[in-house]
């Protein structure tokens, strides 16, 4: 190891050398490295669902490598996320993934402090193939290794952007969850609601291929969501009667299993109607999309006005500098942040959103929530190789029941076009 009076020979046997710049900085270099001064360094790895993703951060947010290998293109053309085959495209862009983030950061593996990794929830066979590379980097190099909840690292991801100070309202909205919940601290959650059955994204993506959106040339390479949003631009969102599902119930909780029936018929009866055959366009396609977009958003809105009163009733937040963060996928919707806005405005608090690509799944928010357990000795595994993957988990401590028993009427809700 390199000390302060090394430094000081090194200096002394290059003479003049100080106006060598280029030689002076590299002493510098060596001296911040080899004193401890150097930053502290964790890689992340996602592979909850069907996103490949590495990210190296350190202890200040800055992020010094990120590469994510993307399934969108391949499981849009099979119709779904296909577990089997998710696993597989992981198993391919692991290694390209991890060390392309590690390459574009300019480390190697002992530079690092951790090795933090999705180990819950999401699909079985995508979580094993994350946890099982990253328990072979960390026999490699000996590092620690950090298990995270996947929707935790969403729900902190904005405290890598910004300072947001706990408590704060989350609103994770994605293909796969939707939950209304209150940040604490980095490892506490109330939470208030979750879906039921379908997520808001599964929703989206299945009403996407029902329209055959893939077909259209402007929606190639798009996700169900992003065809949906760019052709509700076009359309008129009260063309039909949509339901207002769940919003009846004095609870926070969220079902799109109904949503996604009656849009189906509806498709179904309009290409009767405009007597289509197999593959065609409804020629009100549009106005399809737009009702969509404002049933989803209208029920969102309903669940968060509630989540708000109960929240205020019970003193979870402050009176001050409230703070709503809204991520996962479906949060990257314009029209849906819209709707948050307007409901966030009623209650004086601030919305934030992560970028939609940080607001999608990322190595970046796996690598940043084990920055943040590092810093505050929270969540490290003892023994790294007995760490399992857990498909189901739950998320914070469940209110739900006591928010369904404070039946808390809303008052009325008119969605600003």
């Amino acid at each position: 190891m390199f000390t302060f009076s090394r430094l000081t020979y090194l200096r002394n046997i290059i003479g003049k050398a100080k106006k060598n710049k280029t030689l002076d900085a590299c002493v510098r270099v060596i001296s911040l490295r080899k004193v401890g001064t150097h930053p502290r360094l964790v890689l992340g790895i996602e592979t909850s669902c069907d996103d490949t993703g590495a990210a190296v951060v350190d202890d200040k947010g800055n992020i010094y490598g990120d590469a994510l290998n993307s399934q969108t293109k391949v499981h849009v053309d099979h119709g779904g996320i296909i577990p089997s085959v998710a696993q597989d495209l992981h198993k391919e862009n692991i290694d390209t993934v991890v060390q392309e983030a590690l390459k574009s950061a300019n480390v190697v593996l002992q530079d690092l402090e951790a090795i933090a990794v999705t180990t819950k929830p999401g699909l079985a066979l995508s979580l094993r193939v994350g946890l099982e590379y990253a328990k072979e980097l960390v026999k490699k190099s000996g590092k620690p290794m950090i298990p995270i909840h996947h929707m935790e690292a969403h729900a902190l991801t904005v405290r890598l952007l910004r300072k947001v100070d706990f408590p704060y309202l989350v609103f994770l909205m994605s293909g796969g969850h939707c939950l209304l919940a209150v940040a604490n601290d980095i490892d506490d959650f109330d939470m208030l609601g979750t879906s039921l059955d379908e997520a808001p994204g599964d929703c989206i993506d299945k009403t996407a291929r029902s329209l055959g959106l893939k077909n259209l040339p402007q929606c190639e390479g798009l996700s169900g969501g992003g065809a949906i949003e760019m052709l509700a631009k076009h359309g008129d969102p009260l063309s039909f009667p949509v339901p207002h599902v769940m919003t009846h119930y004095r609870d926070c909780d969220f079902s799109f299993t109904g949503l996604k029936t009656y849009f189906k018929r509806l498709i179904h009866d309009e290409a009767t109607r405009q007597d289509l055959t197999d593959g065609q366009l409804l020629c009100n396609v549009s106005d399809v999309c737009a009702a969509l977009q404002y049933a989803l958003t209208y029920t969102l809105c309903r669940k968060l006005q509630r989540a708000f009163m109960y929240s205020e009733l019970k003193g979870l937040l402050p009176e001050q500098k409230r703070v709503l963060v809204a991520s996962g996928g479906v949060a990257s919707n314009q029209y849906i942040r819209r709707g948050l806005t307007q409901v966030c405005d009623m209650f004086s608090c601030q919305l934030i959103c992560p970028p939609p690509h940080l607001c999608t799944d990322n190595g970046i928010m796996i690598a940043w929530n084990g920055m943040e357990k590092l810093m505050a000795g929270k969540g490290i595994a003892e023994d790294p190789m007995s760490v399992r993957f857990e498909p189901k988990f739950p998320f914070g401590i469940d209110r739900r029941d006591d928010v369904r028993l404070m039946n808390i009427k809303l008052p009325k809700l008119k969605l600003k076009s």
